[in-house]
């Protein structure tokens, strides 16, 4: 069994903690998920804010497994986790502080900014715009590749001719920009290219000026420049499968570490980062998926944008540039008018709903077809709607999301799984059933009033 921390922390927020009880069935819930030897998870951190301040706190299992004749390290409150698409929710706030600067604009022709013009060929009289990024309506793809080397300009990717363009299959050739959703980790890559664009700053850095630092979050999207305790406290990430290939899961087996093994071998920047200038290719810093922070982090990201962009004292985003960044994109037309409602991307088994810009809008629909869940549900009996974004990638499984209207929110993030989630599916949701559970246990254990228990169906 994987030892649970027991120390519910508050950080630097208001502390509203549970009553000993509740919290201690809630501790002894989530563990139960953590050992479930259907689905073991290395480790788990999680964070429950009730009414705008933290009422529960914990972490469960090992940052990093003992191995190499090394013990297994803890998870603790320093821990930070590259916590998968969560990041395009945090990069969206950088973004968004260069609209609210006047630096970008969200319905401008990004090529204006890059300095090219960028039309889908297959479309060339419709300019691509930032809030067609924010949205996955670009008309991108993610078949052409996302992350690309330093060496390599974006233009040489996107433009027909050039060097890096292929068989242009990152152009959707049946949707035009503007309407057709289709979730995409390029658009992200583009995002911070345009980002580096507007201001001649390196993404990472432009992060941490325009976010991180006015925060005091101990967070960023480049290891290397991390200071060497800071990256000793990033989680590794496991499966009890091989890294890469087509290997059967074994839940018997070993765990195999999957990304962040820096117990191991320290992070080392990409051949020719030195060399590369702002602007040309933002995708080397993981915009859409590489963010290392740690779930306290992400809890005064949560408050601050609770509290209408401030924290301690300082304004960090202004209330209207959050009200536009919240505000409803698009929503998922009936059979999937807009959107395919059939799994291959546009809505991913039902999962998503609605967009904001940056941030997938929860709708509390669940559906079942055929015998199968799906659907964007949280909570077993509903009753849960909220903002923010999903994340899952080299087994790490994670989730920020918050009801604007009532100031609760819960984050998780799990360092990964010990068994196929695709043979695991949800009861109520497009999400496998182990974190179907986490949910569950927070928002019942933590979020809903001790009058309101009747709503819940505990796992």
């Amino acid at each position: 069994m994987l030892a649970a921390s027991v120390t519910i922390v508050a950080g630097s927020a208001p502390a509203a903690p549970l009553p000993e009880p509740r919290a201690t069935a809630l501790t002894r819930q989530l563990q139960a998920i953590v050992d479930d030897p259907a689905m073991p998870l290395p480790g788990l951190a999680v964070v429950a804010i009730r009414h705008g301040e933290i009422a529960y706190r914990q972490h469960f299992g090992s940052k990093r497994l003992a191995g190499g004749g090394k013990p297994a390290q803890p998870i603790d409150g320093d821990t930070m986790f590259r916590i998968a698409s969560v990041s395009k929710f945090v990069t969206a706030l950088g973004a968004m502080k260069l609209v609210e600067q006047g630096k970008l604009q969200l319905d401008a022709d990004i090529g204006d900014t890059l300095g090219y013009r960028l039309r889908n060929p297959h479309f060339p009289d419709q300019p691509i715009t930032l809030r067609m990024l924010l949205t996955h309506t670009s008309s991108l793809r993610d078949e052409g590749g996302f992350k690309f080397a330093p060496e390599v300009d974006l233009k040489d990717v996107l433009l027909p001719g050039g060097r890096q363009y292929g068989k242009g299959a990152m152009w959707d050739g049946a949707h035009a920009p503007g309407a057709w959703f289709e979730y995409v980790n390029f658009n992200w890559g583009l995002i911070a290219t345009v980002m580096e664009a507007a201001t001649g700053e390196r993404f990472d850095r432009l992060m941490r000026r325009l976010i991180f630092d006015p925060m005091g979050l101990k967070a960023g999207f480049y290891l290397a420049e991390f200071a060497p305790a800071r990256i000793d406290d990033v989680a590794t990430l496991y499966r009890k499968r091989e890294k890469d290939g087509d290997e059967a899961w074994d839940p018997k087996g070993p765990w195999i570490a999957q990304a962040d093994d820096f117990g191991n071998e320290a992070p080392a920047a990409p051949p020719g980062l030195a060399a590369y200038k702002a602007g040309g290719n933002g995708t080397i810093f993981g915009p859409q998926g590489s963010l290392r922070i740690s779930t306290g982090d992400l809890a005064q990201i949560m408050l601050m944008l609770m509290k209408r962009g401030q924290l301690d004292g300082k304004q960090i985003l202004a209330p209207q540039t959050i009200d536009t960044m919240f505000s409803r994109q698009w929503t998922l037309h009936a059979g999937g008018a807009n959107g395919s409602a059939n799994g291959d991307g546009g809505s991913y088994r039902g999962l998503y709903h609605a967009w904001g810009l940056g941030n997938q809008q929860f709708t509390d629909t669940s559906i079942v077809k055929d015998g199968h869940a799906g659907g964007d549900r949280l909570v077993e009996d509903g009753g849960f709607k909220g903002i923010g974004h999903l994340g899952w990638s080299w087994g790490l499984n994670a989730l920020f999301v918050f009801d604007p209207s009532a100031n609760d929110g819960m984050i998780y993030v799990s360092t990964g799984v010990g068994a196929d989630p695709d043979r695991q599916p949800g009861q109520f949701s497009s999400e496998a059933r182990f974190q179907e559970r986490i949910t569950n246990a927070l928002y019942c254990g933590a979020i809903v009033t001790r009058h309101g228990m009747s709503q819940c169906s505990l796992p």
